[in-house]
Order: structure tokens, then sequence, then C-alpha cells
């Protein structure tokens, strides 16, 4: 059976022994449905159980095995090892964030960044009898934003949120574009000031790495850009959309 060379970053900042980041290699029996996530559970069940890296597939919550594999950022289950049109794979946890272990980083800070722009559905009005309806065009305008699966590629990607802890990154202000178009929310204004400051949308210089991170192909500086200029005229008109 052909094979491929695992080529994996490890590292256990905890560890009193060995701290130091290393690169271990592993020799994988490869077919051509392999994907690099089946590759990294053969290391664990054949090789060394002690590997960790994170997944929640198939249990509707997607995007957690976001890793930087063979100098990009990928979903390592639905990276084929086929289409990398190589022997040689190698494996890194997402740059610039918080190294936990191995291919694991911290994501504390990226999910209290996204909780701080509110980014669930709220009403003003009384609660109606029957679903709020919305239009086709209303409901076209949420493709894009929806479909964002906070795997947080984009925030490791951004230049502006390695040099600014504060700065609220891509994908939390895709999360605030997608509440301010949507047609059924009631709070832009009491969103308003959460993102149109410097920590918000203003930290953005439109450098772009989160749409070439994006492995769902969505375009957050799209929607922050949307942001700017919705601030201008609610600020000075009143009104967003």
């Amino acid at each position: 059976m052909p094979e491929i060379l695992l080529r994996i970053k490890r590292q256990d900042p905890r560890s009193k022994k060995d701290p130091a980041p290393r690169w271990e290699e592993y020799t994988i029996p490869y077919d051509v449905n392999l994907t690099v996530l089946e590759a990294l559970f053969h290391v664990q069940e054949n090789h060394d159980g002690s590997l960790s890296f994170r997944y929640c597939c198939r249990a509707s919550i997607c995007g957690s095995c976001a890793m930087y594999i063979n100098g990009a950022y990928r979903l390592a289950c639905q990276t084929n090892v086929k289409h990398l049109d190589t022997n040689v794979v190698t494996v890194e946890p997402m740059p610039h964030l918080p190294l936990v272990k191995d291919l694991v980083v911290d994501m504390d800070e990226f999910f209290a960044k996204y909780e701080y722009i509110e980014p669930w559905l709220i009403r003003n009005s009384p609660d109606p009898e029957k679903e709020i309806r919305q239009s086709p065009k209303d409901r076209k305008k949420l493709d894009m934003p929806v479909d964002c699966i906070l795997c947080g590629c984009c925030y490791s990607s951004c230049p502006s949120a390695w040099g600014e802890d504060n700065y609220l990154g891509p994908a939390a202000l895709l999360k605030a574009y997608r509440f301010e178009v949507d047609s059924r929310d009631e709070a832009g204004k009491e969103r308003l000031p959460l993102w149109s400051n410097e920590r918000g949308v203003y930290r953005c210089h439109t450098i772009m790495n989160c749409v070439e991170a994006c492995p769902k192909e969505l375009n957050p500086t799209e929607g922050i850009q949307w942001l700017k200029k919705a601030a201008v005229r609610r600020r000075l008109f009143g009104r967003a959309k």
C-alpha cells in the first residue's frame, strides 16, 4: 500500500521535560480517500496516543479541526491528502494563537470577542403571534455571513489581531454584520457602540488575509466595510440600511 509522510509540529508548553516545539514524522498508509483528520487518528491510534488535536465532526459543530496544513489554513476533515498533491504533509496549529498542546490552540479570547457583539436576534417589539416573515431579497443578504463556522482561521490570519489584543477580529465583526443586515433584528442602535470604534471596524486595515484564509470562502472584509458605511449613515442620518 502507498504511504505518505506526516510531519506534525508538536509542543506541550506545560511540560518541564520538553516544552520547546519540535517536528515529529509518521509514515501513514495512504488511499485516495484519506483526509488529514483520518491521518491524525491513525497516528493517535497506532503511533502515539498522546497526540492532541481538536475535532467535533459529524456533531453539527463544524470548524473545530481548523489547522495550518501545508502552509495554508484548512479544515483537517475536509482536506483530502490526494488534493495536496504531495507525499509529505505538514500539520501545525493555527499560528498567532495561544498554544494549549500540539495542534490545540486556546480559543477563549476568540469566543469572548464573538459573544461581546451579542450575536443573537434581538427584538424590541412585542413578541409576534406568528413567525417574522422575511422576503427572499432580505434573506439573500444573510447568505454569506450565516455560513461562518467560527473556525478561527480568519482571526489567526489577521495582522490587526496580532498587534492589537483588543481588536474584535474579522469573525466577530462578520457576525455583527450578519445581524445588522437581518431585517428581523431591532438592536442596531444598541450594538453600534460595540463595533463602531477603534476596537472594532476601524482597526481593520483591509489587508484581506481573512478572505484568503477562510475555508468556507467567505468575505469578512466585505462585511466590515459595510459596517463602516452603516456607522456613518446611522450617525449622519439615523439609519443604517
